[in-house]
């Protein structure tokens, strides 16, 4: 039995896709919050009676666990242990309509940019002036600052620019007050966010002002490292790498997808640059910053990609040698430039591809972890798991790349405490070490 909906219940926000989502939605917990409604995290223990869905539209296996989400919350409110269902995100915003038809039991889907309205349907008024008032869901220790939202870029096989529009910058001065507050609270290490954080400043300063950015985020006290997600290629700021090397906060790391290296591949992808072009910006950041950890992402699978041009693909990587790699199997979309091409490589084949690569990359992972061993890392303490207090260095970014296991001794390390480990041992994708006294 359903029970009436009186505006003064708990709110559960379950989010999926990528860290930008992430951001998304402990903003709209921090506008609920500042509302006074009852906001729960997804991992609560607590009985829910709003949920709101933020989904992601991205790719066919995103929007398959999208899709999958919502028809099992869907359930639940059929089966009365939840009152309202809310459904927004990437997903909603690319799929409003046919979610609509499909999916009637939703109570109401809203777009990327639908904030406002949402706070509306719940009885609470959106609060502009809330710069920088979020709840974080991460480890109090590290956070994802978005300093943009939209794409300008026209990949062919991406729809991100159709979901979240063009290209908007977040003013510097915002981005700073919330460093600060995020400082406060006492977050060290900053992961910067964007669709490609190359474009910052482009549409409100009429240049890229990403190194301006660094250079003004770097003078907070209390952050201790920055890391640098989702660079494109084409048009780096290479005055970025002028900052990198003069501020010791800012990791020896850099997020750049560049998913494929075969030039006919990347101009029917639109990306804009050729093997050439990535080889010589690979070589000077590589010049210019010895040591640094470079993480980027493939597609496998991509219409036109024969047997040659994977093969070229693959001893690329094994040439490269990147410290962490991802790859992904093609995703033929609707609504885009590639979504027109003739999706020519099947399914087995994109899949038998990307574990080629991954096989391959793991090798290689193993190979630079093992080299490690015997040198010394400032670590930042993630976690105490066991008999282990579980960490990164500079060179990772948490949930994706290594972690460093380290035995508790008595020397008590709480979360965000940053300490010297001497590597002892490496497996494919962890290290493990010791604490060093200083």
């Amino acid at each position: 039995m359903r029970t009436k909906y009186s505006g003064k219940k708990r709110h559960r926000i379950v989010t999926l896709g990528c860290s930008k989502n992430l951001y998304d939605s402990e903003v709209l917990m921090g506008q609920l919050n500042a509302n006074r409604l009852h906001v729960q995290k997804e991992d609560s223990p607590e009985k829910s009676d709003v949920v709101i869905i933020n989904t992601c539209g991205f790719i066919r296996d995103s929007k398959q666990e999208s899709i999958d989400t919502i028809l099992e919350y869907v359930q639940l409110k059929e089966a009365g242990a939840i009152e309202k269902l809310i459904v927004t995100g990437c997903l909603s915003q690319r799929y409003k309509d046919e979610l609509k038809k499909e999916i009637p039991d939703v109570d109401a889907y809203f777009g990327t940019d639908d904030m406002p309205a949402l706070m509306r349907m719940l009885g609470a008024d959106y609060k502009k002036e809330l710069v920088g008032e979020r709840i974080l869901t991460t480890p109090s220790h590290y956070a994802y600052l978005k300093i943009s939202e939209g794409c300008d870029r026209s990949c062919s096989f991406c729809a991100i620019p159709s979901i979240r529009g063009k290209h908007r910058s977040t003013p510097m001065e915002d981005l700073v007050t919330e460093t600060r507050k995020l400082a406060d609270r006492g977050v060290k290490e900053l992961i910067l966010i964007a669709q490609d954080l190359t474009y910052y400043g482009l549409d409100i300063y009429g240049e890229r002002r990403l190194a301006a950015l660094l250079e003004e985020l770097v003078k907070v006290e209390g952050i201790e490292w920055i890391r640098l997600h989702y660079l494109y290629p084409t048009g780096f700021p290479k005055d970025i790498i002028r900052v990198m090397k003069e501020q010791p906060k800012i990791c020896p790391y850099i997020d750049m997808p560049l998913q494929h290296i075969n030039s006919g591949i990347l101009r029917s992808m639109n990306r804009g640059h050729k093997r050439k072009d990535t080889e010589e910006l690979i070589a000077f950041i590589r010049r210019e910053i010895p040591g640094i950890a470079l993480r980027t992402t493939l597609i496998a699978g991509y219409p036109g990609e024969g047997e040659q041009e994977f093969e070229e693909l693959k001893n690329w990587v094994e040439e490269m040698r990147f410290d962490r790699l991802g790859v992904f199997a093609y995703s033929h979309e609707e609504n885009t430039k590639a979504g027109e091409l003739v999706d020519d490589v099947p399914e087995e084949v994109k899949q038998q591809r990307v574990e080629e690569i991954m096989e391959l990359q793991s090798g290689i992972s193993l190979e630079l972890n093992l080299a490690k061993k015997g040198k010394i890392f400032d670590c930042i303490i993630d976690r105490i798991d066991g008999d282990y207090y579980v960490g990164r260095t500079r060179y990772d970014s948490p949930e994706v790349d290594n972690e460093v296991l380290i035995p508790v001794t008595e020397t008590q390390l709480t979360p965000g405490s940053i300490v010297p480990v001497k590597i002892t041992g490496a497996d494919t994708y962890d290290l493990f070490g010791d604490l060093v006294n200083r």
